[in-house]
């Protein structure tokens, strides 16, 4: 057991420094659409020319049909930038870690790298209750070593259907429906395992920003593959918050679980998000600021 949380702290290394740069560079930056924890996407895109970075670390305790496969920490890294035309460019990047029981040697490293651009063709003013839509498409490159079980080994191509509809400034219901028309859904041990045939996605998350800094949610997720060679299920809920530590920089935290193997059977998440042009803004501005105050002594 101390063996095993030693090496649950060595992954997450690399993670803490990351954390730490961003904290301290985030002084004053612009405000985000909040999306973390939840798996459910909402139609917002990153501004034009600008970058947003995310970064959760989930660890989940598997379903038991899975074993000696026991728990699954998952952290992942994603990079957006704002492109004309309300469209918006994705990477996302997993390290993930497997424990298994007694006996079985556990794994870790680079899963498959996720790549998509998303498009968030009907918009609305802040204060409307018009529904937003947006789509996005995603390709996922085999990256990850499937004989430790860190990737499928399949090039995975994905749709997906976004749609955001408010009831009130402070809440809105967020609904996905998303088709994989190659590949698997799995991020390591999670997710829907196919090898052929195509997977139905769909997830719906209620949010409410309780105050201007606080927000939280529930969501809904799941999906079923089209035949019946591939067998697995995935069907979970999640409770999260986001909470905006400054404009800009928020931290998130979530409590999820859920039944068929493809799900976890119980999990805990904390991430953040941070707006990057908006720090190198509020860094010059500073700089501007100082230089002002010595011209004029």
């Amino acid at each position: 057991m101390a063996q095993r949380y030693s090496d649950s702290v060595n992954s997450m290394r690399p993670a803490l420094w990351i954390w730490l740069l961003l904290l301290v560079l985030t002084c004053s930056v612009q405000p985000l659409w909040a999306q973390l924890p939840f798996y459910t996407d909402n139609p917002q895109v990153t501004d034009k020319g600008a970058f947003h970075f995310e970064f959760f670390n989930e660890f989940d305790g598997l379903q038991l049909s899975l074993y000696p496969d026991l728990h699954q920490n998952w952290a992942n890294f994603k990079f957006n930038y704002g492109l004309p035309h309300q469209l918006e460019l994705d990477v996302d990047y997993p390290y993930l870690s497997i424990y298994r029981g007694q006996g079985n040697q556990g794994s870790s490293g680079g899963g498959d790298l996720d790549m998509g651009i998303k498009w968030n063709f009907r918009t609305a003013p802040p204060d409307s209750r018009r529904v937003l839509l947006a789509a996005s498409l995603y390709i996922e490159a085999p990256t990850g070593n499937v004989h430790k079980q860190l990737g499928s080994g399949l090039t995975d191509v994905a749709l997906n259907f976004i749609a955001e509809k408010p009831f009130s400034p402070a809440t809105r219901l967020n609904l996905n429906l998303g088709f994989l028309f190659a590949g698997n859904t799995s991020t390591g041990i999670i997710g829907i395992e196919t090898t052929r045939g195509h997977v139905i996605t769909g997830g719906a998350s209620l949010l409410h920003d309780f105050t201007p800094r606080l927000t939280l949610g529930v969501e809904v997720y799941g999906g079923i593959a089209d035949n019946d060679q591939l067998d697995r299920r995935q069907l979970q809920g999640l409770i999260g918050a986001d909470y905006t530590i400054r404009n800009g920089f928020g931290l998130a935290i979530a409590f999820l679980g859920g039944k068929y193997e493809a799900s976890p059977r119980i999990g805990g998440q904390v991430g953040f998000q941070v707006d990057i042009p908006a720090v190198l803004r509020s860094t010059r501005s500073e700089k501007s600021l100082t230089g002002y105050s010595v011209s004029t002594h």
